[in-house]
């Protein structure tokens, strides 16, 4: 069997658990990695993988058969998709929920123009928890949807901390509410407010001599970050920030609450537990990988989301396979 031929465009967290899940998977083999950085930098897991300068991708075109894309949704993935999608089949993890409809568009094109296959917004949110959102909905019509995020590091918003003046280091966890969850649960179908959903704690190292004061109430009174959440600061060492939250868990639940008659009420609950996101979250891009070859090898050309695949084309497993051990 001739084994997908993968290769990895950007080698941070994401590219690094990537290049982790071709390895977990029999069929697939690495090919290149290609970074914008001095490629004589970066050290790979794998051996005798070419890392190559982001520049000479298209001399690859005919050398791999799927590039599994690691950049960021807010600069990367709007130009590099696009781009890609026009020499190779590609799947990126674009996951600016409002802007899904406009990278879409941009991608099914040069796609289509290149007779390439194209995935977008894959991962699992946008991803995994969008299936079990569409899933829910379909069998219970009459219901709502609730999806919580965390326990969990929200590196964007590590990140805002990190730029508030005084700040040296910081992370930030998203909580979801017990008291939101066991509500929904119950099947009352309760209406919550943002506030009500989830609740941020920061760890902050701040500067020498810097106001804490200061620091906390610009990070409470951050708009479209904090503003709108019962937020928790924290000052600690850099020392115990290193040793205490230095991984990157995250996860989150769906849950769709819904009536078939009076009388009867239904819970559908979908869970995810993280040790590491990005780790997960290239598991998750590299079986979605071996779909769109599948996909592309029998002429099915375009940009696609995990809406418009098949579960079957996840698996290395035959149809007969999987009809005899999994249905």
């Amino acid at each position: 069997m001739n084994k997908i031929r993968v290769g990895i465009y950007g080698y941070g967290n994401l590219g690094r658990g990537v290049e982790i899940a071709v390895a977990n998977n029999e069929d697939m083999e690495l090919k290149a990695v290609f970074t914008r950085r001095d490629p004589s930098s970066v050290s790979l897991i794998t051996e005798n993988v070419p890392v190559v300068h982001a520049d000479k991708a298209e001399d690859w075109k005919d050398k791999i058969d799927v590039m599994i894309l690691c950049g960021g949704s807010a600069t990367d993935l709007p130009v590099q998709t696009p781009a890609l999608a026009s020499m190779f089949n590609v799947v990126d993890s674009f996951d600016t929920h409002a802007k899904i409809p406009e990278h879409f568009s941009n991608v099914d094109e040069a796609a289509k123009k290149a007779s390439k296959t194209a995935l977008i917004s894959c991962g699992w949110d946008p991803g995994m928890f969008s299936l079990n959102r569409l899933y829910a909905e379909c069998v219970l019509p009459n219901g709502k949807d609730y999806t919580f995020w965390g326990k969990g590091i929200s590196q964007g918003h590590s990140d805002a901390i990190r730029r508030v003046e005084g700040v040296a280091d910081a992370k930030q966890y998203t909580v979801p509410s017990e008291e939101a969850m066991n509500a929904v649960r119950s099947g009352s179908m309760p209406e919550l407010t943002t506030r009500q959903k989830h609740t941020r704690e920061c760890f902050v190292v701040a500067k020498e001599g810097a106001d804490k004061a200061a620091i906390e109430s610009t990070i409470k009174n951050m708009p479209n970050y904090f503003s709108d959440y019962d937020t928790t600061v924290h000052f600690i060492s850099q020392e115990e920030l290193n040793e205490k939250h230095s991984g990157m868990p995250h996860g989150g639940f769906v849950i769709r609450s819904g009536k078939t008659s009076e009388n009867n009420s239904h819970v559908i609950e979908y869970s995810l537990k993280l040790d590491s996101n990005p780790e997960f979250t290239a598991s998750v891009l590299t079986a979605y990988a071996r779909a769109v070859v599948r996909l592309a090898n029998e002429g099915n050309h375009g940009c696609k989301t995990v809406f418009d695949i098949a579960p079957a084309y996840l698996s290395p497993k035959s149809a007969d396979e999987l009809r005899a051990h999994l249905l």
